[in-house]
């Protein structure tokens, strides 16, 4: 077995690797980039070498440096993870060469399934079934319009070097084809530096199913049966489970056969993935399922395989790295349960799903289901990378159970003030028709107004959040249920107050009213934020005095959150009294007034107008006017 390994990725799959290697016994070695100096991969490792600026290109892409890195912490094996160098068979080559263990594929299967228009033909050479198109040499725009014609529309056109969606058009009619052919051939010379393209027939209601296979140095070829990743966003998978909605057994012993088939056509070694588009309009059927391309090297989605099958993958890559059959016969293997992954990123769903950046000063992730994330509160979202900020994985004992245990863990998950897509995947999960498995590929993009629209805050949530702003304003001896404030005999305290809701004045109670499912709240600075099924709202108080605060103990003046100020409306030695405006400031485009809890005289100033400040800075102090005798 490898003694030492170093992991050329970061972000979760690192945290992923490392856990797995540390139960094995192996020492871990991590890279990271400016940028990740201070990452969760770099602080979960036995040793970290620094490779380079916060740039991929700089940095993780950067072969040479990771072998040098290995060679340094004396690391004997490197594992890519996936993206960055994870199917570069040149780097594969180097690793080798270097004296090193690969935990991936020969460079040469990497190389025999890069390219769509050779993998699909070897594929058809191996009999697995592929999608009627065109692999031809010629690409003259005439050739490849001619085709197309013969294929008839709708087709694709699909960049042979592509992947992640990059590099693919789909032409509804023939007149749009020669603008399409351009343009895909544009980003496909931009992305992979080779503007050559194939063509394949559109399938009108797809569904994109995969099958994780495994092979060994031994001969011996595997597959741990299939995922379902048809809901797709721009071509980026969103919700991936495991097994297949309607996947009959007779259709699975021949999908997983052509996966095998297709792994054992360029003697696979290690962890790949066979992807095939389905023709869902009558269901899942064998002679409606084709073959697309393989991924050579571990998916984002397998942790579903693993919960359904009860195997750890990654030991699987380092037992076949280090020479070992693989752990499991066919035979062996079966499938139990129900499992279901979503990708939880940082990105704002309301706004186009643009990438939101940033230090994660609240962070709350699920504890009821399996958790693969990179990062802890207080760490940050840089732009340098993807913005995944966890992967959450729900098991069931059927489909339906882990879909709804996916959605409640979805419906707690707050980030601030960093964006994610928690709603949107709550709302996806609990959609009827994902309920059914009436989807294909298209499904998101044709529901998409529904699915990322905020909703409204309930009144018994904004309730609930103002009473738990009470409760944490004041001292633990005080609550508003012992006081008599606003008490009615025979019924309980209907205290009236007000709140700013994403800066907006709000009237609410905080009567103790039944709160629906999927409401969470979260402290933050002098506020909370509001969670309601995943959709956060930043919730403050309004009056201070209504909703307590330290200063109404102490006199001192603190502000609540990082922020500019914006006016300062006393001086030192002033008189003020209660209520009176003392410091205005300007946090996250909003203002936020400051004002004295009491009758008395300002000392220590040390607020400045246009400056900067932390939370919990103290602002000045009022010093309580002497009671006259």
């Amino acid at each position: 077995m490898i003694k030492s390994l170093l992991i050329a990725n970061r972000g979760e799959i690192a945290c992923r690797v490392i856990r797995t290697a540390r139960r094995l016994g192996i020492r871990t070695v991590a890279v990271y980039s400016d940028a990740d100096a201070s990452a969760l991969h770099v602080r979960l490792a036995d040793e970290a070498v620094h490779i380079g600026p916060a740039q991929a290109a700089e940095s993780y892409l950067v072969g040479k440096k990771i072998i040098e890195a290995a060679k340094a912490s004396g690391a004997e094996a490197i594992h890519p993870g996936y993206g960055f160098l994870s199917e570069n068979a040149g780097f594969a080559d180097a690793v080798k060469k270097a004296g090193l263990t690969w935990v991936g594929p020969n460079a040469d299967s990497i190389r025999a399934m890069g390219l769509k228009d050779a993998a699909k033909s070897l594929m058809q050479e191996a009999g697995v079934p592929t999608t009627p198109g065109y692999l031809g040499e010629d690409q003259s725009p005439e050739r490849l319009k001619e085709e197309a014609d013969k294929i008839g529309y709708p087709v694709l056109i699909k960049a042979v070097a592509g992947g992640g969606g990059k590099g693919m058009r789909k032409v509804e009619t023939a007149k749009d084809f020669a603008d399409a052919l351009a343009s895909c051939q544009r980003e496909a010379k931009a992305s992979f530096g080779d503007n050559r393209v194939l063509l394949e027939k559109w399938i009108t209601d797809p569904r994109h199913i995969e099958v994780q296979i495994f092979g060994d140095s031994h001969g011996n070829t595997v597959h741990l049966f299939e995922r379902d990743c048809t809901l797709q966003r721009r071509h980026q998978k969103v919700i991936e489970e495991a097994p297949a909605p309607g996947m009959d057994e007779e259709t699975r012993e021949a999908v997983c056969a052509a996966a095998v088939r297709a792994a054992e056509a360029v003697d696979y070694v290690g962890a790949g993935t066979v992807e095939f588009i389905a023709d869902g309009s009558e269901g899942l059927r064998a002679d409606r399922i084709w073959f697309m391309e393989m991924n050579t090297r571990l998916q984002v989605e397998h942790p579903v395989t693993e919960m359904i099958t009860g195997q750890d993958l990654v030991e699987w890559q380092l037992r076949v790295a280090s020479g070992e059959p693989l752990p499991k016969e066919q035979d062996e293997l079966s499938i139990n349960g129900w499992a279901m992954e979503a990708r939880l990123y940082a990105e704002n769903p309301a706004t186009g799903f643009l990438p939101s950046t940033g230090k994660l000063d609240v962070l709350a992730l699920p504890d009821t289901i399996r958790l693969e994330t990179g990062v802890s509160t207080g760490d940050s979202v840089t732009p340098f990378y993807d913005p995944m900020i966890a992967k959450l994985v729900a098991f069931g004992a059927n489909r339906d159970a882990a879909r709804i245990s996916l959605a409640q863990a979805c419906d707690g998950v707050a980030t601030w003030p960093v964006h994610n897509n928690a709603g949107f995947l709550s709302r996806l999960l609990r959609h009827e028709n994902f309920a059914d498995f009436n989807v294909t590929t298209g499904f998101i993009d044709a529901n998409l107004d529904a699915l990322v629209t905020p909703p409204e805050a309930c009144k018994a949530a904004l309730s609930y959040a103002a009473l738990e702003l009470v409760e944490l304003a004041k001292p633990a001896s005080v609550s508003p249920w012992t006081e008599l404030t606003g008490f009615r005999a025979g019924s309980a305290p209907d205290l009236d107050t007000q709140l700013l809701l994403d800066g907006e004045i709000v009237s609410t109670s905080l009567t103790k009213q039944k709160v629906t499912d999927g409401t969470y709240v979260y402290p933050l600075g002098n506020g909370a934020i509001l969670v309601q099924q995943g959709w956060p709202f930043h919730v403050q108080p309004r009056r201070h005095d209504v909703l307590g605060d330290a200063a109404l103990a102490t006199g001192a003046i603190t502000s609540p959150m990082p922020g500019r100020v914006v006016s300062v409306s006393v001086s030192e030695g002033e008189k003020v009294e209660k209520g009176q405006t003392l410091v205005t400031l300007e946090a996250m485009k909003m203002e936020h007034t400051l004002t004295a809890p009491f009758d008395g005289t300002v000392e220590g100033l040390n607020a400045e107008a246009d400056k900067s400040v932390a939370e919990g800075v103290l602002l000045m102090q009022i010093v309580a006017d002497e009671a006259e005798d």
